[in-house]
């Protein structure tokens, strides 16, 4: 996505009022800021340079397996932090083991040298490059140089038989016992003569490709070496044409210096396009930029741990978990009892750090983060179309000091501020008053505090009260702003280190999902510094739910689509603003997150006459409106009409369906 000029414009008056001396300053990396190039740590297809990232682009006859290194030979890599897509990997497997290494140094078939190889062997071998390449050639050779121990010159052993499918993605076939073939069957050879295989198949996204040693009638002609198995391969080769559906890249965790708050995300973008053999700016490619965020406040999210005497663990250093602890199991075959010594698991610190943000695709969308002193991205360069392309000069996010050291907040109904259970549960639909209890921590006289709480309810809220103070009392706000998502309260007075006090905020609101989480954040008025998130956790002895999440009791085959009904029974669209238009009111229930919405109109035969794409809604009332014309814009003839609303979900659900009338 290419920043337009307004959006520079922006930047460019945030850095001159950072120099100038406000709170508010940019983190960059990529262009003047941090190298692309040194400070990664994954890199999948991925083309940097200290300027810009972008993915590869292959051309025909490029090698894709010698686009990426550190090949594995497990299916389950056993390093440290390894995470699927983020490794190539290259097991061979013969039936009994689904996670066998092969033993062979199978790196060697894709090492760019026809002078290394292994010999073809019973079983099969699959090839995992990490993400999908826009392959439609797949091959294999012989060695150049070497003999069989039967004296066979190795360049004259070709694999007698042999199969080969593909898949562009990862599925449970991967991990079954026994030999099976992926999605997409691309050769079954029962008898080949070729010392140099090529298999051309349509070009299609490719990430795993497996090949199997098949028996051929050319067996039979063994030599008296029992042990030489016919067939010798030097290298596996991938190739096509164009960019990977995905190029990958994923920081290290980046020291900021100090700890802070985090504001909006925005980066130096533009989308290309193969013409020919030009590669051009192309604003309707079909490519984007993919960007997930995490931080902490120290530098490793990661918790490690070792075995007790008793088989329990309990936490340990990394360089003693690295260095001084053993893995489970020796050499590959016994089970090592836990014991003192041995590798346990790694947990995840969710204490000191977030967990990675939704991806984001929007320059310049607010970061949902709690203020730290480490940041660690991770950009995915996506692509539907071999030839198109997007290319990432830099990325900034904005910074400011921390206006506390820490904001809790836990939430409750206020008639059960201790819920049995721990955790808050309402009824679905139905309006109930919540108590939302902050409370704040201070390390240094830098932080300057907070005046006002925003709270992000997902439907409109009602405000009831505001109490401040130790104990909690009645104050009145300076001001109050009940938003269609979310309440914002002005505070009597600032909380900082020398008036710390807590306070909650108490509002009516209705839940429509089955799990709502009630976010937050607080402000400061009329200064330079953005806001910082309120964290779940314990801000008040009278509320024990420690969480910013309430849950929504529903029977589980409620409907959907709720609470329907027309502001009208009929649509008159005559230009006399009285019905011109048709309002549908509904409200929507247990959705996850916004789905599509579209009303359909059918005539009483049950053609559909009209079609409306509503918009992305999520959970919560709604509205819909339709009028009177069909698809071209022309006025449906007068009469009764059907009106069907629905979402376009995987999930089965019944739309709702209402009688109106059309007159003019």
């Amino acid at each position: 996505m290419v920043r337009t000029p307004m959006y520079r414009i922006a930047l460019l008056a945030l850095v001159l009022c950072s120099a100038a001396g406000a709170q508010i300053s940019l983190w960059q990396i990529g262009g003047a800021g941090l190298a692309w190039d040194g400070s990664d740590t994954t890199r999948i297809i991925m083309d940097i340079s200290a300027e810009r990232i972008r993915p590869v682009y292959f051309a025909d006859g490029d090698n894709m397996f010698l686009a990426v290194a550190g090949w594995s030979e497990l299916i389950v890599p056993r390093e440290l932090g390894y995470i699927d897509g983020h490794q190539p990997r290259l097991w061979y497997t013969d039936g009994t083991n689904v996670n066998q290494t092969s033993y062979y140094d199978s790196p060697l078939y894709v090492d760019g040298l026809r002078s290394t190889y292994n010999t073809a062997r019973d079983g099969w071998w699959t090839l995992d490059i990490g993400v999908p390449v826009p392959a439609r050639r797949f091959g294999f050779a012989t060695p150049t140089e070497g003999v069989r121990s039967d004296g066979v010159p190795l360049n004259q052993d070709p694999v007698p038989a042999f199969e080969v499918s593909v898949a562009a993605e990862a599925s449970d076939i991967l991990a079954q016992r026994g030999y099976h073939r992926l999605n997409t069957l691309i050769a079954d050879v029962p008898v080949n003569f070729e010392p140099e295989v090529a298999i051309d198949f349509p070009q299609q996204y490719v990430r795993f490709v497996r090949y199997q040693r098949k028996e051929s009638v050319l067996d039979e002609q063994r030599t008296t070496d029992s042990n030489t198995v016919r067939g010798t391969i030097a290298e596996f080769v991938l190739s096509g044409r164009g960019v990977p559906k995905r190029a990958i890249y994923r920081s290290k965790i980046l020291d900021l210096g100090a700890e802070v708050n985090f504001g909006r995300l925005a980066w130096a973008a533009r989308t290309m396009r193969m013409v020919g053999a030009q590669a051009v700016v192309s604003p309707d490619a079909a490519a984007w930029v993919e960007v997930e965020v995490r931080a902490g406040r120290d530098g490793d999210p990661n918790i490690y741990h070792e075995y007790t005497d008793s088989g329990r663990e309990f936490v340990v250093t990394r360089q003693r978990y690295e260095g001084e602890l053993r893995l489970p199991e020796t050499e590959g075959i016994l089970q090592i009892d836990r014991q003192p010594g041995i590798r346990a698991s790694i947990g995840y610190d969710s204490e000191h750090w977030s967990f990675w943000s939704s991806p984001i695709t929007e320059s310049g969308t607010w970061l949902d983060l709690r203020n730290g002193s480490h940041l660690q991205l991770q950009i995915t360069l996506q692509s539907r179309s071999f030839g198109d392309w997007v290319e990432l000069d830099s990325l900034w996010i904005e910074t400011s000091p921390p206006l506390a050291a820490q904001i809790v907040g836990e939430v409750a109904r206020a008639a059960d501020m201790q819920p049995p259970l721990g955790f808050v549960q309402v009824e679905l639909g139905a309006q109930e008053t919540f108590v939302y209890d902050v409370r704040a921590s201070f390390a240094s006289a830098t932080e300057e505090g907070f005046d006002r709480v925003r709270v992000h309810t997902g439907i409109a809220p009602e405000f009831v009260r505001l109490e401040m103070g130790d104990p909690l009392a009645v104050v009145d706000p300076l001001a109050v702003v009940e938003g269609d998502a979310s309440l914002e309260v002005l505070l009597p007075h600032k909380v900082r280190a020398a008036a710390n006090e807590p306070l909650r905020v108490v509002f009516a609101a209705e839940v429509f999902a089955r799990a709502t989480t009630f976010t937050g954040e607080v402000l400061t008025e009329g200064e330079s510094r953005l806001p910082q998130p309120i964290e779940p956790g314990d801000a008040s002895s009278a509320v024990s739910t420690n969480s910013l999440r309430v849950l929504g009791a529903a029977d589980k085959s409620a409907a959907i689509i709720q609470r329907v009904r027309l502001a009208s029974g009929v649509v008159t669209p005559n230009g006399d603003r009285v019905n011109d238009r048709l309002a549908l009111e509904y409200a929507l229930f247990l959705l996850p997150a916004p789905v599509p919405v579209v009303l359909d109109v059918y005539d009483l035969a049950g053609n559909r006459r009209a079609h409306v794409e509503v918009g992305t809604q999520g959970p919560g009332p709604q509205r819909a409106f339709w009028d009177g014309r069909d698809a071209q814009g022309a006025l449906l003839p007068p009469g009764l009409y059907v009106l069907e609303l629905a979402l376009e979900t995987e999930t089965q659900h019944e739309p709702a369906r209402l009688p109106v009338g059309l007159a003019y």
